[in-house]
Protein backbone atom coordinates (compact mmCIF):
# COMPACT_ATOMS: atom_id res chain seq x y z
CA UNK A 1 0.00 0.00 0.00
CA UNK A 2 2.89 2.24 0.83
CA UNK A 3 4.22 1.71 -2.32
CA UNK A 4 1.44 2.61 -4.28
CA UNK A 5 0.82 5.69 -2.43
CA UNK A 6 4.32 6.69 -3.33
CA UNK A 7 3.91 5.70 -7.07
CA UNK A 8 0.97 8.00 -7.24
CA UNK A 9 2.78 10.67 -5.53
CA UNK A 10 5.25 10.43 -8.06
CA UNK A 11 3.24 10.55 -10.70
CA UNK A 12 0.87 13.40 -9.59
CA UNK A 13 4.08 15.49 -9.20
CA UNK A 14 5.18 14.71 -12.63
CA UNK A 15 3.13 18.05 -14.00
CA UNK A 16 5.12 19.99 -10.98
CA UNK A 17 8.48 18.74 -12.19
CA UNK A 18 7.86 19.59 -15.37
CA UNK A 19 6.83 23.13 -15.24
CA UNK A 20 9.72 23.76 -12.94
CA UNK A 21 12.05 22.40 -15.67
CA UNK A 22 10.33 24.71 -17.95
CA UNK A 23 10.41 27.24 -15.72
CA UNK A 24 14.74 26.92 -15.22
CA UNK A 25 14.79 26.51 -19.00
CA UNK A 26 13.08 30.16 -19.62
CA UNK A 27 15.43 31.60 -16.62
CA UNK A 28 18.82 29.90 -18.95
CA UNK A 29 17.33 31.82 -21.73
CA UNK A 30 17.29 34.81 -19.78
CA UNK A 31 21.21 35.21 -19.93
CA UNK A 32 21.10 34.84 -23.94
CA UNK A 33 18.61 37.20 -24.06
CA UNK A 34 20.67 39.66 -21.69
CA UNK A 35 23.33 39.50 -24.52
CA UNK A 36 21.53 41.10 -26.86
CA UNK A 37 20.44 44.22 -24.48
CA UNK A 38 24.29 44.49 -23.48
CA UNK A 39 25.47 48.03 -24.44
CA UNK A 40 21.84 49.09 -25.47
CA UNK A 41 20.61 50.60 -21.72
CA UNK A 42 22.29 50.67 -18.23
CA UNK A 43 21.73 47.69 -16.14
CA UNK A 44 19.25 49.75 -13.78
CA UNK A 45 17.16 50.83 -16.47
CA UNK A 46 16.89 47.34 -18.59
CA UNK A 47 15.92 45.94 -14.82
CA UNK A 48 12.95 48.46 -14.09
CA UNK A 49 12.14 48.10 -17.57
CA UNK A 50 11.95 44.24 -17.47
CA UNK A 51 9.92 44.12 -14.51
CA UNK A 52 7.16 46.85 -15.87
CA UNK A 53 6.73 44.91 -18.84
CA UNK A 54 6.71 42.05 -15.99
CA UNK A 55 3.63 43.85 -14.21
CA UNK A 56 2.05 44.72 -17.32
CA UNK A 57 2.01 41.18 -18.30
CA UNK A 58 0.68 39.80 -15.28
CA UNK A 59 -2.33 42.82 -14.19
CA UNK A 60 -3.18 42.14 -18.16
CA UNK A 61 -3.56 38.01 -16.88
CA UNK A 62 -5.82 39.50 -14.36
CA UNK A 63 -7.51 41.42 -16.40
CA UNK A 64 -8.40 38.74 -19.05
CA UNK A 65 -8.98 35.96 -16.54
CA UNK A 66 -11.58 38.39 -14.70
CA UNK A 67 -9.16 37.75 -11.77
CA UNK A 68 -9.71 40.95 -9.00
CA UNK A 69 -6.38 42.34 -7.47
CA UNK A 70 -6.20 40.68 -3.83
CA UNK A 71 -6.21 43.30 -1.05
CA UNK A 72 -4.23 41.87 1.12
CA UNK A 73 -4.16 42.74 4.88
CA UNK A 74 -1.28 44.62 6.91
CA UNK A 75 0.57 41.45 7.63
CA UNK A 76 0.35 40.17 3.57
CA UNK A 77 1.37 43.49 2.85
CA UNK A 78 4.57 43.45 4.96
CA UNK A 79 5.33 40.24 3.69
CA UNK A 80 4.92 41.46 0.03
CA UNK A 81 7.00 44.76 0.76
CA UNK A 82 9.55 41.65 1.67
CA UNK A 83 9.44 39.57 -1.17
CA UNK A 84 9.10 42.86 -3.47
CA UNK A 85 12.54 44.07 -1.71
CA UNK A 86 14.44 41.06 -1.47
CA UNK A 87 13.26 39.19 -4.36
CA UNK A 88 13.02 42.00 -7.44
CA UNK A 89 14.58 44.67 -6.13
CA UNK A 90 17.54 43.51 -3.55
CA UNK A 91 18.52 40.50 -5.75
CA UNK A 92 19.06 42.68 -9.38
CA UNK A 93 21.25 45.49 -7.72
CA UNK A 94 23.31 42.83 -6.50
CA UNK A 95 23.53 40.88 -9.39
CA UNK A 96 24.16 44.06 -11.67
CA UNK A 97 26.72 45.85 -9.41
CA UNK A 98 28.09 42.19 -8.82
CA UNK A 99 28.68 42.57 -12.52
CA UNK A 100 30.69 45.45 -12.50
CA UNK A 101 33.59 43.99 -10.46
CA UNK A 102 33.51 40.07 -12.05
CA UNK A 103 32.37 38.28 -15.06
CA UNK A 104 29.12 36.39 -15.40
CA UNK A 105 30.78 32.93 -15.55
CA UNK A 106 32.18 33.52 -11.77
CA UNK A 107 28.87 34.81 -10.80
CA UNK A 108 27.11 31.98 -11.82
CA UNK A 109 29.29 30.09 -10.21
CA UNK A 110 28.34 31.50 -6.96
CA UNK A 111 24.43 32.14 -8.42
CA UNK A 112 24.77 28.38 -8.20
CA UNK A 113 24.66 27.51 -4.79
CA UNK A 114 21.00 28.58 -4.60
CA UNK A 115 19.57 24.86 -3.76
CA UNK A 116 21.97 24.64 -0.90
CA UNK A 117 20.90 27.57 0.71
CA UNK A 118 17.64 27.55 0.48
CA UNK A 119 17.91 23.72 1.61
CA UNK A 120 19.79 25.07 4.70
CA UNK A 121 17.36 27.54 5.37
CA UNK A 122 14.71 25.16 5.32
CA UNK A 123 16.04 22.92 7.75
CA UNK A 124 17.04 25.62 9.94
CA UNK A 125 13.77 27.92 9.72
CA UNK A 126 10.78 25.48 8.87
CA UNK A 127 12.44 22.08 10.29
CA UNK A 128 11.69 21.07 6.63
CA UNK A 129 13.39 17.27 6.31
CA UNK A 130 16.41 16.69 5.17
CA UNK A 131 17.33 13.21 4.24
CA UNK A 132 20.80 11.61 2.84
CA UNK A 133 19.53 10.97 -0.50
CA UNK A 134 18.26 14.55 -0.53
CA UNK A 135 21.61 16.52 0.74
CA UNK A 136 23.09 14.16 -1.82
CA UNK A 137 21.16 15.10 -4.89
CA UNK A 138 21.76 19.31 -3.95
CA UNK A 139 25.64 18.47 -3.89
CA UNK A 140 25.82 16.52 -6.94
CA UNK A 141 23.48 19.52 -8.23
CA UNK A 142 26.16 22.39 -7.47
CA UNK A 143 28.91 19.92 -8.85
CA UNK A 144 27.59 19.78 -11.93
CA UNK A 145 26.30 23.16 -12.32
CA UNK A 146 29.80 24.03 -11.46
CA UNK A 147 31.60 22.19 -13.90
CA UNK A 148 29.07 23.53 -17.01
CA UNK A 149 30.49 27.12 -15.62
CA UNK A 150 33.50 26.11 -15.86
CA UNK A 151 33.34 23.92 -18.94
CA UNK A 152 32.71 27.30 -20.90
CA UNK A 153 36.46 29.23 -20.56
CA UNK A 154 38.02 28.21 -17.28
CA UNK A 155 39.80 31.30 -17.32
CA UNK A 156 37.08 33.21 -17.27
CA UNK A 157 36.96 32.71 -13.63
CA UNK A 158 40.14 34.34 -12.69
CA UNK A 159 39.90 36.93 -9.49
CA UNK A 160 40.70 40.82 -9.98
CA UNK A 161 42.14 42.67 -6.89
CA UNK A 162 38.46 43.62 -6.23
CA UNK A 163 36.66 40.60 -6.92
CA UNK A 164 35.84 39.80 -3.61
CA UNK A 165 33.34 43.07 -3.78
CA UNK A 166 31.77 41.34 -6.49
CA UNK A 167 31.25 38.29 -4.75
CA UNK A 168 29.59 39.80 -1.91
CA UNK A 169 27.27 41.60 -4.29
CA UNK A 170 26.64 38.17 -5.98
CA UNK A 171 26.36 36.24 -2.28
CA UNK A 172 23.53 39.03 -1.88
CA UNK A 173 22.17 37.58 -5.01
CA UNK A 174 21.98 34.19 -3.49
CA UNK A 175 20.33 35.81 0.11
CA UNK A 176 17.68 37.77 -1.85
CA UNK A 177 16.71 34.71 -3.65
CA UNK A 178 16.49 32.50 -0.89
CA UNK A 179 14.06 35.10 0.80
CA UNK A 180 12.23 34.94 -1.85
CA UNK A 181 11.56 31.39 -2.18
CA UNK A 182 11.19 30.79 1.50
CA UNK A 183 9.32 33.79 2.62
CA UNK A 184 6.28 32.97 0.19
CA UNK A 185 4.78 30.24 2.30
CA UNK A 186 1.58 31.76 3.64
CA UNK A 187 0.97 34.20 0.70
CA UNK A 188 1.12 31.22 -1.74
CA UNK A 189 -1.58 29.49 0.60
CA UNK A 190 -3.80 32.20 1.12
CA UNK A 191 -3.12 34.71 -1.72
CA UNK A 192 -2.02 32.19 -4.35
CA UNK A 193 1.31 32.24 -6.44
CA UNK A 194 -0.45 34.38 -9.80
CA UNK A 195 -1.35 37.57 -6.52
CA UNK A 196 1.40 36.74 -4.66
CA UNK A 197 4.10 36.91 -7.81
CA UNK A 198 1.99 40.22 -8.95
CA UNK A 199 1.97 42.54 -5.64
CA UNK A 200 5.53 41.40 -5.03
CA UNK A 201 6.81 42.32 -8.83
CA UNK A 202 4.86 45.41 -8.66
CA UNK A 203 6.25 46.77 -5.54
CA UNK A 204 9.95 45.78 -7.06
CA UNK A 205 9.44 47.31 -10.16
CA UNK A 206 8.49 50.59 -8.08
CA UNK A 207 11.34 50.41 -6.17
CA UNK A 208 13.93 49.89 -9.34
CA UNK A 209 12.37 52.68 -11.25
CA UNK A 210 12.42 54.89 -7.80
CA UNK A 211 16.42 54.44 -7.76
CA UNK A 212 17.00 54.29 -11.43
CA UNK A 213 15.15 58.00 -11.60
CA UNK A 214 17.45 59.45 -8.61
CA UNK A 215 20.61 57.91 -10.90
CA UNK A 216 19.54 59.67 -13.55
CA UNK A 217 19.03 56.11 -15.84
CA UNK A 218 16.12 56.56 -17.23
CA UNK A 219 16.86 57.72 -20.92
CA UNK A 220 13.66 57.51 -23.70
CA UNK A 221 16.93 58.43 -26.43
CA UNK A 222 18.28 54.96 -25.62
CA UNK A 223 14.82 53.44 -25.22
CA UNK A 224 13.35 54.39 -28.28
CA UNK A 225 16.70 53.86 -30.25
CA UNK A 226 16.36 50.09 -29.39
CA UNK A 227 16.13 47.97 -32.28
CA UNK A 228 14.13 44.86 -32.63
CA UNK A 229 16.16 42.16 -31.42
CA UNK A 230 16.41 44.70 -28.53
CA UNK A 231 12.50 45.03 -27.84
CA UNK A 232 12.38 41.19 -28.41
CA UNK A 233 14.92 40.27 -25.89
CA UNK A 234 12.79 42.43 -23.19
CA UNK A 235 9.46 41.02 -23.70
CA UNK A 236 11.24 37.21 -23.41
CA UNK A 237 12.93 39.04 -20.19
CA UNK A 238 9.37 40.63 -19.02
CA UNK A 239 6.71 38.21 -19.96
CA UNK A 240 8.33 34.96 -19.81
CA UNK A 241 11.65 35.32 -17.88
CA UNK A 242 10.07 37.02 -15.06
CA UNK A 243 5.91 37.26 -15.07
CA UNK A 244 5.62 33.36 -16.32
CA UNK A 245 8.24 32.22 -14.84
CA UNK A 246 7.74 32.83 -11.42
CA UNK A 247 4.65 32.05 -11.34
CA UNK A 248 5.45 28.75 -12.41
CA UNK A 249 8.16 28.97 -9.63
CA UNK A 250 5.77 30.11 -6.99
CA UNK A 251 3.35 27.28 -7.69
CA UNK A 252 6.20 24.29 -7.29
CA UNK A 253 6.78 26.33 -3.89
CA UNK A 254 3.36 25.70 -3.16
CA UNK A 255 2.86 22.07 -4.20
CA UNK A 256 6.53 20.67 -3.52
CA UNK A 257 8.11 22.54 -1.12
CA UNK A 258 11.57 25.09 -1.59
CA UNK A 259 14.08 23.20 -1.51
CA UNK A 260 12.75 20.26 -4.17
CA UNK A 261 11.48 23.33 -6.17
CA UNK A 262 14.97 25.64 -5.26
CA UNK A 263 17.26 22.47 -6.59
CA UNK A 264 15.71 22.53 -10.25
CA UNK A 265 17.72 26.17 -10.14
CA UNK A 266 20.85 24.19 -11.21
CA UNK A 267 19.31 23.88 -14.66
CA UNK A 268 19.87 27.22 -15.58
CA UNK A 269 23.42 27.70 -16.32
CA UNK A 270 23.38 24.21 -18.23
CA UNK A 271 20.10 26.05 -20.38
CA UNK A 272 22.16 29.38 -20.84
CA UNK A 273 24.99 27.41 -22.18
CA UNK A 274 23.01 24.93 -24.64
CA UNK A 275 20.99 27.98 -25.96
CA UNK A 276 24.27 29.73 -26.25
CA UNK A 277 25.42 26.74 -28.61
CA UNK A 278 22.61 26.92 -30.50
CA UNK A 279 21.79 31.06 -30.48
CA UNK A 280 25.47 32.29 -30.47
CA UNK A 281 27.75 29.62 -32.33
CA UNK A 282 29.34 28.48 -28.89
CA UNK A 283 31.49 25.42 -28.50
CA UNK A 284 29.83 22.51 -26.38
CA UNK A 285 32.46 19.81 -24.67
CA UNK A 286 32.82 16.50 -22.95
CA UNK A 287 32.74 18.61 -19.31
CA UNK A 288 29.20 20.09 -20.17
CA UNK A 289 27.41 16.91 -20.91
CA UNK A 290 29.19 15.21 -17.70
CA UNK A 291 27.87 18.21 -15.87
CA UNK A 292 24.39 18.74 -17.64
CA UNK A 293 24.16 14.62 -16.54
CA UNK A 294 24.71 15.12 -13.05
CA UNK A 295 22.95 18.28 -12.69
CA UNK A 296 19.85 15.58 -13.74
CA UNK A 297 20.56 13.37 -11.34
CA UNK A 298 20.89 15.57 -8.37
CA UNK A 299 17.63 16.86 -8.94
CA UNK A 300 16.12 12.59 -9.44
CA UNK A 301 17.85 12.51 -6.15
CA UNK A 302 16.96 15.28 -4.64
CA UNK A 303 13.12 14.46 -5.61
CA UNK A 304 13.17 10.62 -5.51
CA UNK A 305 10.21 9.67 -3.11
CA UNK A 306 11.72 8.35 0.54
CA UNK A 307 12.02 4.71 0.97
CA UNK A 308 9.28 3.29 3.08
CA UNK A 309 10.28 2.24 6.54
CA UNK A 310 10.96 -1.27 7.28
CA UNK A 311 8.41 -2.72 9.42
CA UNK A 312 9.92 -4.48 12.63
CA UNK A 313 9.42 -7.94 13.28
CA UNK A 314 8.06 -9.24 16.35
CA UNK A 315 9.77 -12.19 17.92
Amino acid sequence: MRNLEQIHATTSERPVYLTLAAVTMIWGGTFVAGRFLAGSLSPLFAASLRFLLASAALLGFLWLARIPLARPTSRQWLQLLLLGFFGIFFYNLCFFYGLQYINASRASLIVALNPAVIGLASWLLFKERMGRMKVAGIAICIAGAGLVIVSRNPQLLAATPDAWIGDLFILGCVLGWGVYSLFSRGLNQSLGPVQTVTLSVMIGTVMLWTLAALRGEVSWVALISLGAPQWFSLIYLGVLGSALAYIGYYDGIRKIGATRSGVFIALNPLTAVVLGALLLSEQLTLSLYLGGGLVLVGIYLCNKPLAPMRKRRIL
